[in-house]
């Protein structure tokens, strides 16, 4: 019985350490890079709906309970702030309403809605949140992950590469 906890306790230990250190964007969601998105599906805005129509556009899938999503919100309201003449920034939760409205720290500056039915992120097959996809004006992904896993952050330097590359 000894042998198997320490069998299994190095293939974890294993799993850790080599996956750290792998070069590989990780997803947790089916990949659309350069590719259309599935239409952004709303239940409610819980702030006025933000015009999208020529803007890149990027959605945060996230949730109240979820320490990164939480940690990535400041880092989206810089976003939103620096570029928003040029981006819509959207966190979409599946969470209800009232837990959403709930959550008062960290302050989320850029638009929210809700979709407690999950259609875009079921239409995506989001596993794992934090997940963002930033679509350029034509709904075409230009990137998509997890927003702070080590490099493959997306930064500020990151979104102006890419809206320099995409606009038209």
């Amino acid at each position: 019985m000894k042998r198997f906890f320490l069998l299994v306790a190095a293939l974890v230990v294993g799993a850790v350490v080599f996956g750290c250190r792998s070069k590989e964007k990780q997803m947790w969601a089916d990949e659309y890079l350069n590719r259309k998105a599935p239409d952004l599906v709303v239940e409610k805005w819980l702030t006025p709906q933000p015009e999208t129509k020529g803007k890149f556009v990027l959605i945060d899938f996230w949730a109240t309970w979820c320490p990164p999503c939480r940690e990535s919100i400041p880092e989206l309201n810089k976003l939103h702030k620096q570029f928003g003449d040029k981006l819509v920034v959207i966190g979409l939760s599946d969470e209800s309403e009232a837990d959403v409205r709930a959550m008062k720290d960290p302050k989320i500056e850029y638009a929210i809605a809700i979709d407690t039915q999950a259609r875009l992120k079921g239409a995506i097959h989001v596993e794992g949140i934090p997940h963002v996809i930033l679509m350029d004006p034509n709904g075409i992904v230009r990137w998509e992950g997890v927003p702070g896993i080590a490099g493959h952050e997306l930064t500020e330097s990151v979104v102006q590469d890419i809206l320099a590359a995409h606009s038209k």
